[in-house]
């Protein structure tokens, strides 16, 4: 019982203390302003001032929280305003009463106490106090509606941030029947013709499958992580296809570390082998490269198009776009085209978020038997 008292007990004090020291400093410099000191008997003014400036403010103070109470209890009766603004309206007059009475008890008397007194303070203060009232019933509707504009831009971030988190897993979700439905398309075209190869990629898949469900529902990871992922997709591929793919990486050592959305690159590349190498008899080739500067991480997939000529606007590439719309809001970018209808690009841009500290070992990716001219070359 003691706890939840207490608990009940000290919103209260706050707010007449708060209250006191917010009147207590206005009717100092009122008193300054309307009362200016005896220069001769400075410090007794002074002293004199400060005392009566605590019996306004106290006065004051004694119906601010009460005010600021009643208006939080029925604002929701402000849809009704005209009667809604005459009730408060009409209750400038007790409080008038009750402030000069407050007023007429505390304030150190320089005439006799009696109803004439009062009636005399009513009069000359009526007008004042008025003003303070409405200031005061003002101040405690702009608080309230301020709090609830704060409750609601709250619970609309919050909202916001769900939907976003919502449609990420979403997105992330439809990734991995993409994924699959494309890598068992590669199976199924071996299994009759290289029963043993095909045997071989279900094994890979079952880890590439296993490595996905580990990595849980982070949704950054840094690039080498990503790029381990696409490599092992890629080994799949290129049992299937055998010399007819190439693949080369071109990766900056020092990206390694820096953080991407997870499977992010996976789309890209499924997309280059499913347009660029499948769609075509001759050979191909994929690069997937990676670059940062200026604050900026770069990772860009070419690969060869044959005589295809896809425009790039498939399930994949919007699913990419999506997912950085959600995370990066506006900060990171997919652009796709084509050269010459031989050669696609696909290149996303990503603020440069390191994930290991200034100093830490950057491991090189090892793509043997493939060739990593841009790592060699920036060793």
């Amino acid at each position: 019982m003691g706890p939840m008292y207490s608990r009940r007990l000290r919103p209260i004090v706050r707010a007449y203390v708060m209250a006191i020291a917010f009147w207590y400093g206005i009717a100092v410099l009122m008193g300054l302003q309307y009362s200016p000191l005896d220069r001769n008997h400075v410090w007794f003014s002074f002293f004199g001032l400060l005392v009566q400036a605590g019996a306004h403010a106290f006065a004051l103070a004694l119906w601010t929280p009460p005010i600021f109470f009643l208006v939080k209890k029925y604002l929701r009766f402000s849809t009704k305003r005209v009667r809604y603004v005459l009730l408060w309206g009409l209750g400038a007059v007790p409080f008038v009463l009750l402030h000069t009475a407050i007023a007429w008890l505390v304030i150190p008397p320089y005439v006799s106490r009696s109803l004439q007194s009062w009636l005399e303070i009513v009069r000359s203060a009526f007008a004042d106090d008025t003003f303070i009232y409405i200031a005061i019933v003002v101040a405690a509707h702009g608080y309230e509606y301020l709090k609830r504009l704060r409750k609601e831009e709250r619970e609309r971030y919050e909202y916001q941030q769900a939907l976003a988190a919502s449609e990420l897993q979403a997105l992330k979700m439809q990734l991995h029947p993409h994924f699959l439905f494309n890598t068992l398309h590669g199976i199924a075209t071996l299994i009759e013709t290289d029963a043993r190869s095909a045997k071989s990629m279900i094994i890979r898949l079952s880890n590439l499958l296993r490595t996905a469900l580990d990595r849980g529902s982070s949704d950054l990871i840094p690039l080498e992580s990503e790029l381990n992922f696409a490599r092992e997709y890629l080994d799949l591929e290129k049992m299937r296809f055998g010399s007819r793919l190439k693949v080369d990486w071109l990766v900056a050592p020092e990206t390694l570390p820096f953080f991407v959305p997870q499977m992010i690159l996976q789309p890209l590349v499924e997309n280059a082998v499913r347009h660029g190498i499948a769609s075509s008899r001759e050979p191909g080739w994929i690069d997937v490269a990676a670059t940062v500067s200026d604050g900026r991480l770069k990772v860009q997939v070419r690969n060869s198009t044959g005589n295809n000529t896809s425009n790039g606007t498939g399930v994949g590439l919007r699913n990419v776009e999506a997912r950085l719309k959600y995370l990066y809001s506006g900060d990171a970018s997919l652009s796709f085209n084509m050269a010459d209808k031989r050669m696609a690009t696909a290149s996303l841009t990503f603020p440069a978020l390191n994930s290991q500290p200034v100093g830490a070992r950057v491991q090189q990716l090892q793509t043997v038997p493939e060739r990593n001219d841009y790592a060699r070359s920036h060793r």
